[in-house]
């Protein structure tokens, strides 16, 4: 939503500034510079039409008939014409200036906005990951970033020496004809009152562009992120309709903003060319009339020439600016997503929190719904623990709790003794491993993957890990070994290829706390099998939760725990449940059916 402050509104550019605020700070001296550098292209600007003049009046005065020597202004005319090219050079020295401070900021400040808005989205709950479109907000934090330095550097640095221009040469027009001024004042004034109305109409159209273009965005990555479903169930002609239909939208909204834009330029032609004209009628007479100089007339019609180029172009880097609103405002909007985890400033950061773990009366919520009811479990350090139970009952909210990628409403998670909330987020996550079902590679090196579980882990280290973790012998086989690309989401790799080298990125990781949640599910028991070897001796002495469907994964833990609608149904050993409970053996039973028929599927 956008900010309020004492009651109003912001407007899109006050919302835009408001953001860049910060990121400008640091490079308030180029700034500075930038500034001074053009005022000065406004001062020579401003200089610029005075050498005509004193030409124009020395030829005049040498042309009339009572001059006895008409070549006795050469050498003022040759003077005035050396000083044209000082002003000039001196102009275009200064612009350069202003232009590469000006760029320098805008960069820097991109950098700085983009690097800063990358940070807080990476903080966002994964409950706004699960509702909005990444696309959409990589299309804010990359392309609309860029579109305001863009505009910063092409619209923004022109706009303002144009006004500065405008204003100074206004103030010099009324000095040497008020009347005359009076004609420009009104054209300004007309300006303002047909800018201001359409400025606003092309920020709510650039802003529906803007948010086509995201949706845009959305569907071409869904549906290559889709290509074997897309393929396999010959989807490409529906595919291409749905991308076809967002195109268009974008496109219409695209071609609306800019018609807008270009109804004021041309709008603004007519103006200026209408004040121009009555301009020149109007000094004709006056020099006709004895009331003003030719060289006067000639000094007033350029600045009058010069004047209504700023408001040309103010017509066009209007449009622009408005469009840049527009991007700012997207990204305006992302950065007032609350972060719902966060480190307290007062935060803890021992250097050892161990491996206990208690969940102390937990209740959570998923938009509004409890989904957690008052869940009490202690896990011993060591102990290794199997979460079962139907879908949807909590398992992994519980899970989830222990990195904080949510917090519970009510109750506390306790680890090493530590409540987790009085932990830093580094400190509570550097001592938890987190192995998922879809084992997440990056698009890098094996070797690379697998070093990401520590920072400058040695060669000798990740062979040793990947060995521990059944890995080493596939990546051997591979071309390049662990120098080989695994593509996005390591896509070249198998998913229990995927899942080992996990293992053994976890393996290096070395953390006292263990959280598997369905580490096996979709591998067929040659896979599983590996994987569960490798899961054996990755908890190896350290505090494991595993969400698990797998008879296997619970059978290997020291303890299983049912959940059921957000609560505790079942806790005890394996072999106590299999012999007390009805309900633990006819989910053995289920679970080893399904389990072996998608193998032998």
């Amino acid at each position: 939503m956008p900010k309020i402050f004492r009651g109003k509104r912001l407007s899109p550019l006050a919302r835009t500034l408001s953001l860049v605020g910060p990121d400008v700070r640091p490079n308030r001296g180029l700034a500075v510079g930038g500034i001074v550098a053009l005022l000065m292209d406004v001062v020579f600007r401003v200089m610029e039409p005075w050498p005509m003049k004193i030409v124009v009046d020395s030829v005049f005065e040498a042309a009339l008939p009572k001059t006895d020597d008409a070549w006795a202004a050469a050498p003022m005319i040759v003077a005035c014409a050396l000083l044209l090219v000082l002003i000039v050079g001196l102009r275009a020295a200064s612009n350069y200036l202003a232009t590469v401070c000006f760029a320098l900021v805008g960069s820097r400040t991109a950098q700085s906005l983009r690097a800063r808005v990358f940070r807080h989205v990476q903080g966002l709950s994964l409950q706004f990951h699960a509702r909005n479109r990444s696309a959409d907000t990589v299309q804010r934090i990359v392309g609309d970033v860029n579109r305001l330095q863009e505009v910063a550097i092409t619209a923004g640095l022109p706009l303002l020496a144009n006004t500065a221009t405008l204003a100074v040469m206004l103030i010099v027009m009324i000095v040497l004809d008020p009347l005359l001024a009076l004609i420009v004042v009104a054209a300004i004034a007309l300006f303002l009152l047909l800018s201001r109305g359409s400025s606003q109409r092309i920020t709510v159209a650039a802003r529906s562009t803007r948010k086509g273009e995201g949706q845009l965005a959305n569907t071409a990555q869904e549906s290559l992120a889709s290509m074997p479903v897309v393929q396999a169930y010959g989807l490409e002609d529906y595919i291409a309709k749905r991308f076809g239909g967002a195109n268009g939208r974008a496109v219409r909204q695209g071609v609306k903003s800019l018609r807008l834009a270009a109804r004021l330029e041309r709008s603004t032609d007519l103006l200026v060319g209408i004040a121009s004209a009555i301009v020149l009628v109007g000094g004709g007479l006056r020099v006709l009339d004895g009331a003003m100089g030719v060289g006067d007339l000639v000094l007033f019609t350029s600045y009058l020439r010069t004047a209504m180029k700023p408001l040309r172009d103010m017509a066009k880097y209007t449009g622009r600016i408005s469009r840049a609103g527009a991007s700012g405002e997207r990204v305006a909007d992302l950065m007032e997503v609350r972060q719902d985890i966060a480190t307290h400033p007062d935060a803890l950061s021992p250097a050892h929190i161990g491996g206990s773990l208690e969940f102390d009366h937990v209740v959570t919520e998923y938009d509004g719904v409890e989904v957690l009811h008052a869940v009490s479990l202690s896990v011993a350090p060591g102990e290794r623990v199997a979460i079962i139970g139907p879908s949807g009952s909590g398992k992994s909210t519980l899970a989830s709790l222990v990195v904080r990628a949510q917090d519970p409403v009510r109750g506390r998670v306790i680890m090493g003794g530590y409540p987790i909330k009085e932990l830093s987020l580094a400190a509570l996550r550097s001592n938890v491993t987190l192995l998922h079902q879809e084992a997440v590679l990056f698009a890098t090196t094996i070797r690379e993957n697998i070093a990401l579980g520590r920072e400058g882990a040695s060669d000798e280290e990740i062979v040793a890990a990947a060995k521990a973790a059944n890995a080493h012998t596939f990546i051997m086989e591979m071309p390049g070994g662990y120098d080989a690309q695994v593509g996005e989401r390591g896509g070249t790799l198998s998913g229990g290829q995927r899942q080992r080298i996990a293992i053994a990125r976890a393996l290096l990781r070395n953390t006292p706390v263990i959280i598997l949640d369905e580490a096996t599910t979709g591998l067929d028991p040659e896979s599983a099998g590996l994987v569960l070897d490798a899961i054996d001796g990755l908890v190896s002495g350290r505090t494991a939760l595993a969400v698990t469907h797998d008879p296997q994964v619970a059978l290997r833990c020291t303890r299983v725990v049912w959940i059921e609608e957000g609560r505790i149904l079942l806790d005890g050993s394996p072999a106590r449940l299999l012999a007390q409970s009805d309900l633990f053996r006819a989910w053995m039973a289920s679970a080893a059916a399904n389990t072996s028929g998608a193998g032998a599927s």
